[in-house]
């Protein structure tokens, strides 16, 4: 549901509401700055969950009864129905003997350790760059024509702290800056200069148009959770600020952080927010393997990175879990104190997608949560990786901002051409003009010769003649046969190239294109 029903009001109000009393009230059943409990990584805390309908109150006297008496409950959030207990004695056998006693009680659905997750490492290139690739690359201009973003749209920004007085974000926040969790206290600007909450917060929604930096994705509005000190931080405090940010209205939560193996309390906060209508957006991580957690779960959409030439990063995640892929390499963007710099990782690429999102969200103001989450998928461009580099293939905003509801189904033509490339890199290129009397997508499919050969299909939507080098769309797979869906607005010439990138044959190559009904 993308408003909060539950209580019979438009959750935005709500958001403005706790905007102007100040970011304690909106703290709800979470328990914070706990006397004598340290910020940042608690691996000497379990954490212990409740089964449906047994609230944590009820269950405290549960836990208290069953851990050792030098053990102790140090933090519970009554919303999320979770406590984290710390042990004295907090090697492996000494955790495992007393998850295995929690999770012997009827009230207990879990019992695990509070894992540490960090910030996925950030890679500052050289000195910043004269420009930028990742607005370019998603298409956002071109959606800028129609929506800049609205600040009835909140991302929330689940991280280090960003510096949210950065000549760049500071028009993107509102009187609530949002919340620490590290140090228990209602500023949220990041500890000892770390950048990567500030930059994330850049790539997401640095103000656009303003003369000042560079472009963020989108004009929305921005809220900061810091969850992450300098060595982390635990599954406990970015659950808080998970549940915090669906409690304050946030329609998009990013989440640049992660890692080990799944955590129910994870798990647990990620249902809550989706549930709630918010929609939590995760980067895949950063060693080449399978997907991280948060951003393997199943209510999270997971963002893998891409370089500016459309290529799967080498340090991307990827697996069955990518939902779409992103720009995450010397993405360039706002860092503390008012500079900028480039920055590598998913960590880069999940708030691009965000932008995205938070730009269809404005355009479309009406959609759920998952809702969104299906646009941003079907308005994703395949570019030629395999479904577990790309999921749905590379955001696009000018796509996503396009109809009203991501209809596109009146009057269609259909053209088709055959060709012959005789030798590698030969190509064959056309010129398509529009003929619906309102344009609005266009499915381009190539069939080549067989499996020995190897071509590729380039698009542009202003009738210039792609290259492999300069094009608006492509899919360059490696096989013989390529497909490309892209929107349209308004009567325009597209540009096709078909290229052989090896081998040489017959094609068939048939193009639709869709009208508004």
């Amino acid at each position: 549901m993308g408003e909060d029903d539950r209580h019979g009001f438009d959750r935005r109000s709500v958001l403005k509401a706790a905007g102007a009393v100040g970011a304690t009230v909106s703290l709800g059943g979470v328990t914070v700055a706990t006397p004598g409990r340290e910020p940042g990584p608690k691996e000497d805390e379990i954490v212990v969950g409740t089964n449906d309908g047994v609230s944590i109150k009820r269950a405290r006297a549960t836990i208290e009864s069953t851990i050792p008496n030098d053990a102790a409950v140090v933090h519970e959030n009554d919303v999320l129905d979770y406590a984290a207990v710390k042990l004295s004695d907090d090697s492996a056998g000494a955790m495992r003997t007393v998850i295995d006693q929690l999770e012997r009680q009827p009230d207990v659905a879990y019992a695990e350790r509070n894992e540490t997750w960090h910030a996925f490492a950030e890679e500052p290139n050289d000195p910043r760059f004269s420009d930028q690739y990742a607005p370019q690359l998603v298409n956002a201009p071109t959606a800028w024509d129609t929506e800049m973003g609205s600040m009835d749209v909140t991302i929330a920004v689940i991280d280090t702290g960003a510096d949210y007085t950065h000549p760049d974000i500071s028009d993107r926040f509102g009187e609530n800056k949002g919340y620490d969790f590290v140090d228990g206290d209602g500023d949220p600007a990041p500890v000892g200069g770390r950048m990567h909450g500030t930059h994330v917060s850049g790539c997401a929604a640095a103000t656009t148009g303003n003369n000042e930096g560079v472009a963020g994705i989108s004009n929305c509005h921005l809220i900061s959770g810091r969850v992450l000190g300098p060595n982390g931080g635990s599954v406990t405090d970015i659950a808080d600020g998970i549940q915090w940010a669906a409690d304050q209205g946030a329609d998009i939560i990013n989440l640049s952080l992660g890692g080990g193996g799944g955590s129910e309390t994870g798990r647990s906060a990620i249902n809550y927010a989706y549930n709630n209508g918010t929609l939590p957006i995760a980067a895949a991580g950063n060693d080449g393997g399978p997907v991280s957690y948060p951003a393997a779960y199943q209510n999270c959409l997971a963002v893998s990175a891409i370089d500016e030439s459309e290529n799967l990063a080498s340090f991307s995640n990827r697996g069955p879990e990518i939902n779409v892929a992103s720009p995450g390499v010397d993405v360039l963007s706002s860092v503390p104190d008012g500079g900028y710099d480039t920055a590598s990782g998913t960590s880069m690429a999940s708030p691009v997608a965000a932008g995205v999102a938070a730009l269809g969200k404005s355009a479309h103001p009406d959609l759920s949560a998952q809702e969104l989450w299906d646009k941003l998928e079907e308005t994703a461009v395949d570019i030629g990786l395999p479904e577990d580099h790309q999921g749905s293939g590379r955001v696009d905003a000018a796509n996503i901002v396009e109809g009203g509801g991501g209809e596109c189904s009146g009057e269609t033509e259909t053209t088709t051409e055959s060709g012959y490339l005789a030798w590698w890199n030969d190509r064959e290129d056309y010129t398509y003009a529009t003929t619906t009397d309102s344009p609005c997508g266009i499915d381009i499919e190539l069939e080549g010769p067989g499996s020995f050969a190897n071509y590729d299909l380039y698009v542009t939507y202003d009738g210039r003649t792609p290259t492999t080098g300069d094009y608006d769309d492509r899919s360059a797979g490696s096989g013989p046969d390529e497909a490309i869906s892209g929107s349209l607005s308004g009567t325009t010439d597209v540009g096709v190239l078909v290229h052989a990138a090896e081998g040489w044959g017959n094609y068939d190559l048939t193009i639709t294109e869709q009208g508004q009904s």
